[in-house]
């Protein structure tokens, strides 16, 4: 029978890694080199450590599924190669010498506005004056589109110093590139992990962000394989993680900020945002509801010992403004735009103190249009 690459990632999702239960496509263990000359196969698989203890099994288990379930004829014994991530990690900070700042827009678990809360920082650091781009790395809920007014962008190619480069839309002055532009709005996304984080270094490498201060990625909810991908990828400045004052919330973007802090990710974390902190009626805008609770978010600030970066009140404006593709940004002279600035302002503050506390050499400049 014939072989081909599929038949191949089909039967590696039989095989599961020991240490966490998943199978090896899931885990984005198996790199896109899959190699076939007749009855021959071969390809790597790729291990967090050179001296992973599971190493052998996985090895063998991948070959017994490669002839179990493909070709039991299939010359595969001692085909499969076993790559270190951390020797295969791209260096990071070869990819976009123009950006000067990465941001990653994290939070624990969905549906606390995170992409929202996103969408309205970039506005509001090019309300500042600052070069902004934004990569909607949610892969399976694109909305920056939307958020932007832009949704029926499509990217072009166009070729830069002799390479052709995906060009990012454009409104609001600030960049956009985001999965949403090259599929069916109304389809569900249906990818392997492996996929969606090659799709995701694609809209990194291969588009022409050009120079910018800041460059922010609105990360999917939760953790996930795709955030290791983009701190593998990019020289990530710092993280952000999105909260409400909901305890429910709370327990879980702690978690998001112990995986930044984490020794496979290690990135610094630039502070905490609560966002749906009350409820201020356009109408009598002195006046604070609680609904999910009070200064929750401030609470775990003081006891991870990170800066609450900003507070962000429900106010129907912003669910109007996502909606329209107009950011509260925009307007900073309301009550949410004001607070958007604020959110800017202290995230360039909190950039600036770390950069000074490092090495000269080490240290970016950032300067205003």
């Amino acid at each position: 029978m014939a072989i081909y690459p599929k038949l191949i990632m089909d039967a590696l999702t039989n095989v599961r890694y020991p240490g966490t239960g998943k199978n090896l496509v899931e885990m984005g263990m198996v790199e896109d080199n899959i190699r076939i000359e007749g009855n021959k196969v071969s390809f790597s698989l790729l291990f967090e450590k050179p001296n992973d203890p599971f190493i052998k099994s996985v090895v063998k288990a991948a070959e017994t599924a490669i002839l179990t379930y493909v070709d039991k004829d299939a010359d595969i014994k001692g085909n499969i190669s076993v790559v270190a991530r951390q020797a295969a990690r791209p260096e990071p900070d070869k990819l976009l010498p123009q950006v000067k700042n990465i941001i990653a827009v994290s939070s624990g678990k969905g549906g606390v506005g995170k992409s929202t809360v996103a969408a309205n920082l970039a506005v509001a650091l090019a309300g500042l004056g600052y070069k902004v781009g934004l990569l909607d790395a949610d892969i399976f809920g694109p909305s920056q589109p939307k958020m932007f007014h832009v949704e029926d962008a499509r990217p072009y190619m166009e070729e830069v110093d002799g390479r052709e480069l995906i060009q990012p839309a454009e409104n609001y002055g600030v960049k956009l590139l985001s999965i949403g532009f090259f599929v069916n709005k109304d389809d569900a996304i249906l990818w392997r992990g492996a996929m969606a984080s090659n799709a995701l270094k694609q809209l990194i490498a291969d588009a022409n962000w050009g120079e910018l201060d800041y460059f922010l990625i609105d990360l999917p909810p939760g953790t996930s394989d795709i955030h290791l991908t983009m701190v593998q990828t990019l020289a990530i400045t710092g993280a952000v993680v999105v909260t409400t004052p909901q305890e429910v919330a709370l327990a879980d973007a702690r978690k998001g900020i112990s995986m930044f802090l984490g020794d496979k990710i290690n990135v610094p974390v630039l502070g905490l945002i609560e966002n749906m902190s009350w409820f201020t009626p356009a109408e009598l805008p002195e006046n604070k509801y609680y609904l999910f609770g009070k200064e929750g978010g401030k609470r775990l600030a003081e006891q991870l010992n990170v800066p609450l970066l900003g507070q962000i009140p429900i106010v129907q404006s912003i669910c109007e403004g996502g909606d329209n593709g107009e950011p509260v940004a925009l307007n900073p002279d309301t009550i949410t735009g004001n607070a958007f600035r604020a959110l800017a302002e202290n995230v360039v503050e909190q950039i600036d103190l770390r950069n000074e506390n490092l090495a000269p050499t080490q240290r970016v400049q950032v300067t205003k249009k």
